[in-house]
């Protein structure tokens, strides 16, 4: 929809441009007529880590940070938690609406039908190291199933999409779960397809071993990790989701670009998040030793971690949801000594107007590797459980993209700033040009 123009005038050549205003926003390509020769390329739109850029039009998730709303699809994220399972979650996801009753038990009943990964993809697993990094299994092995399904580059054909979406979203539980049976030297169990999606994925986590979980507590697991997923499932352009669009860009298939995705995930800054603030809550110890740790990070000698975000400018929604489930997670494993740590850090962060004025709130990673310590999972399995919520989320960026009129492949511009052309010297001239420099 026409919004207007912006008028720009360039005080080098006095020249006035307007340009077409839509959604609030402008077209980059449109800075290109602004040159002062008309044999220059043209004026670039400069913003290092994308943080003023519209790189696509998306219909799948919204967020209004200055409000602390996020919603997938339309439906606030507090009412898909408290109501909905994951794979309901997912399914909306990636086909737009929520799923009738019936959708969603055939929806269910195609995920379990597919949690099986072929036997090769153990042996595969087995090559690596007893200590591999878990996020680094499950990054080579999500990749290496594009092997295992050459079909899925078969990108044009919705079908074929849709069936590479179902195997990705019913085989990252079994590929998570023999991740992390890997690092503990357990044997890979088969599905249980007699179970819920999250209820298999404990039991394929923890069967046979000493953290098997009975009928009860595997309820209330489940019911963790359902929420847990579904919060995690999707959050905009952010840097594995922007990820997995510039791979799918170049048409590739949906394995190699979650496994690229979730390499983006594993960096610390992103997916770490919430390993940082347990290992911010055992630095400080105690609650007697918050307000030095305060001021230590006022002074800008420490860094608050698990607050503030690039998006939300408000308390994030998705929070306030964990403190809830923190509560039914410890009756079962018993009270997480880090979460009165960690409520009295908040408690004082938010009375506090050095905090108040820079709109620094708690966000997801602050609650939730609390419970997952709770529950048992090692820090390293972390961004593991990331990832496999935020797998439907990717998928539906990638199957979003694949139907995009404006989709083309992802190119960046730069701005150089390198040196001009230099004189070329043959290999036995170079040492001589430089301790002429030198001297």
């Amino acid at each position: 929809m026409d919004e207007g123009k912006l008028r720009i005038t360039d005080s080098r050549t006095a020249c006035e441009y307007e340009l077409p205003i839509s959604d609030a926003s402008v077209r980059a390509i449109e800075l290109r007529q602004i040159r002062q020769d008309p044999g220059e390329f043209g004026m670039l739109s400069y913003d290092p880590g994308f943080t003023n850029t519209a790189a696509c039009t998306s219909r799948i998730a919204y967020i209004d940070g200055t409000k602390g709303i996020l919603r997938y699809r339309g439906y606030p994220i507090e009412r898909l938690a408290e109501n909905c399972t994951y794979t309901e979650v997912a399914y909306l996801l990636l086909n737009g609406e929520l799923p009738t009753r019936h959708e969603l038990e055939a929806w269910d009943m195609e995920l379990m039908e597919h949690t099986r990964v072929h036997e090769n993809v153990k042996k595969f697993m087995d090559g690596f190291l007893y200590d591999a990094h878990p996020m680094g299994v499950l990054v080579s092995t999500v990749a290496a199933l594009s092997t295992f399904y050459p079909d899925a580059k078969q990108i044009q054909s919705r079908s074929n999409r849709y069936r590479q979406q179902l195997r990705l979203v019913a085989k990252m539980p079994t590929v998570a779960a023999y991740v992390y049976r890997k690092s503990q030297g357990y044997a890979y169990p088969d599905p249980d397809l007699g179970l819920s999606y999250t209820e298999n994925f404990i039991h394929m986590l923890w069967s046979g071993t000493r953290r098997e979980t009975n009928e009860r507590d595997l309820k209330v697991f489940a019911r963790a990790l359902d929420t847990l997923f579904i919060l995690h499932a999707e959050h905009e352009q952010n840097c594995s989701t922007s990820t997995m669009r510039q791979v799918a860009s170049a048409d590739a298939d949906p394995f190699v670009g979650v496994a690229a995705a979730a390499s983006a995930l594993y960096g610390p800054l992103h997916g770490g998040a919430n390993e940082a603030v347990l290992e911010m809550l055992d630095e400080i110890g105690s609650a007697a030793a918050i307000p030095e740790f305060m001021r230590q990070v006022k002074a800008g000698e420490r860094r608050l971690m698990g607050f503030g975000h690039r998006v939300y400018k408000n308390y994030d929604p998705r929070a306030r949801i964990l403190q809830k489930i923190a509560g039914e997670v410890f009756e079962i494993t018993g009270k997480n000594p880090k979460i009165d740590l960690a409520t009295e850090l908040e408690r004082i962060a938010l009375e506090d107007d050095y905090f108040v004025k820079r709109r620094l709130y708690p966000n997801v990673d602050f609650y939730s590797g609390i419970i997952y310590e709770a529950m048992g999972f090692p820090i390293e399995m972390f961004t593991v459980l990331f990832a496999l919520g935020r797998v439907a989320g990717w998928l539906a960026h990638w199957e979003e993209l694949m139907t995009d009129p404006e989709k083309r492949i992802a190119r960046p511009r730069q701005i150089y700033a390198g040196p001009g052309e230099q004189e070329f010297l043959p290999i036995d001239e170079r040492l001589g040009k430089a301790r002429a420099e030198v001297t």
